[in-house]
């Protein structure tokens, strides 16, 4: 008789490919598996529901999928978009520093790829094209591969799901990610430096300087943000959770009453459209506990430690091999799906290997987000090229020397820990 284990795999993959989302997928595979081994198939409720019920940080996920929200229906990131513009549109390729520096700031309030790119993406490549300058598949390259940055400087919301599998604090990862967000800022901006001396942009207009102080002070509530989110967690006054509940208020506030950009039917409409993504997502993460369940039943774990202990791999031969898996997977798979499903299989190993897990979940959601740009099928492709309704093989062509900067700032991530985990250890990280 077949393996039930091998039977709920096969089930899950089956029903993922023909259309039914990964989480309810693993709902049904599991509840499977549990009726195969003669269990009692409400363990998987069980399991479902302690996990989210007993999880005080998954309230963070709805609160800042609901900030990053408000601010795309408000004039906070027509604000930001104004002051990076006057920051760096001067330099040769200057919106295409404009696109990094925007999705850097704002990264810095949402901690979602997708609302990056939906959001500042659509504003920012208008501006791109609008006059000629860049083609729309250059425009929508960049968009896409500064999109990734947003889940790694903090608030992220992948960070929050490491945090929930590996029992790891979501202030240390997300003090962790601030360097590693910089650097991948940093690489993008200086291939999009390279790439408009080669094809020799026209230099933008530029904002003039006189100006430059009237465009910050409007700017000055929007970039507020991130500081009173970030100084609230590591000063001890807030929790993330409580932060991503002041983050949701405050981008509400400040659109409501300072800006005035926010109309009663917009709010309402928002509010449908983030309980509609906190349901996708609370669904992968209760169909993740529920298969969490069945991998732990079945020891996956141990099996997957042991035959790794085979290869007598070292650190660094196991990390290059999570950076190819997950790049591969990344492209398959969503985010979410990786790292509620895939990363704890490997957390074992990576603690018997003596790596750092704080340092590891950095690597891990670096990993899962540049695969949402890996061709053929990263999500953010598919995302950029709805919006420009350019053909994928343009926007692939162009977004390959960013994918390639990515991936040199992915190396110095995962082989310089001290480079992750110096700013967590200024906090207090024993690691």
């Amino acid at each position: 008789m077949t393996d039930p284990f091998t039977i709920t795999i096969v089930l899950i993959a089956f029903l993922a490919f023909g259309g039914l989302s990964m989480g309810l997928a693993m709902v049904c595979g599991a509840s499977v598996y549990l009726i195969l081994k003669g269990f009692d198939p409400s363990i998987a409720a069980e399991t479902m529901l302690q996990g989210l019920f007993n999880s005080y940080t998954l309230l963070a996920i709805p609160l800042f999928i609901l900030a990053a929200d408000i601010m795309n229906i408000g004039s906070l990131a027509d604000k930001l978009l104004r002051f990076s513009q006057a920051v760096v549109g001067r330099f040769k390729g200057g919106l295409g520093h404009v696109n990094v520096v925007s999705s850097l700031i704002f990264s810095g309030m949402s901690g979602s790829a997708v609302a990056d790119a939906v959001g500042m993406g659509k504003i920012i490549i208008n501006m791109m094209t609008k006059d000629g300058k860049y083609t729309k598949s250059y425009a929508a390259a960049i968009t896409a591969a500064s999109a990734t940055i947003g889940p790694i400087i903090p608030p992220s919301i992948p960070m929050v799901l490491y945090a929930l599998v590996s029992d790891q604090s979501v202030g240390y990862l997300f003090a962790a990610g601030m360097a590693p967000g910089l650097l991948m800022g940093v690489v993008l901006m200086l291939m999009n430096s390279i790439i408009a001396h080669r094809r020799n942009f026209e230099t933008d207009t530029s904002i003039a300087i006189r100006e430059i102080p009237a465009i910050t002070f409007q700017a000055i509530p929007a970039l507020l943000l991130p500081v009173i989110l970030l100084g609230g967690i590591y000063s001890g006054v807030m929790t993330p959770t409580e932060a991503a509940a002041v983050a949701a208020f405050y981008a509400l506030a400040i659109s409501v009453v300072l800006y005035r950009s926010v109309s009663l039917r917009q709010f309402y409409a928002t509010l449908l459209g983030s309980a509609r993504s906190t349901a996708t997502v609370g669904i992968l993460i209760a169909g993740a506990l529920a298969f969490q369940y069945v991998v732990t039943r079945e020891n996956v774990p141990d099996s997957i430690s042991a035959f790794v202990g085979q290869y007598d791999l070292s650190p660094a031969g196991f990390l290059l091999m999570i950076n190819v898996l997950f790049l591969v997977l990344g492209c398959i798979l969503e985010s979410g799906a990786i790292l509620l499903i895939i990363v704890p299989i490997f957390i074992p190993t990576a603690q018997a290997l003596g790596i750092d897990m704080v340092h590891f979940g950095v690597v891990v959601v670096v990993n899962a987000m540049i695969g949402l740009i890996t061709p053929p099928y990263g999500l953010l492709l598919f995302i950029v090229a709805s919006i420009t309704k350019e053909p994928m093989g343009r926007i692939i062509r162009d977004l390959m020397p960013f994918l390639i900067a990515l991936l040199v700032a992915l190396g110095i991530i995962t082989y310089v820990p001290d480079f992750v985990l110096f700013l967590p250890r200024l906090i207090g990280y024993q690691g």
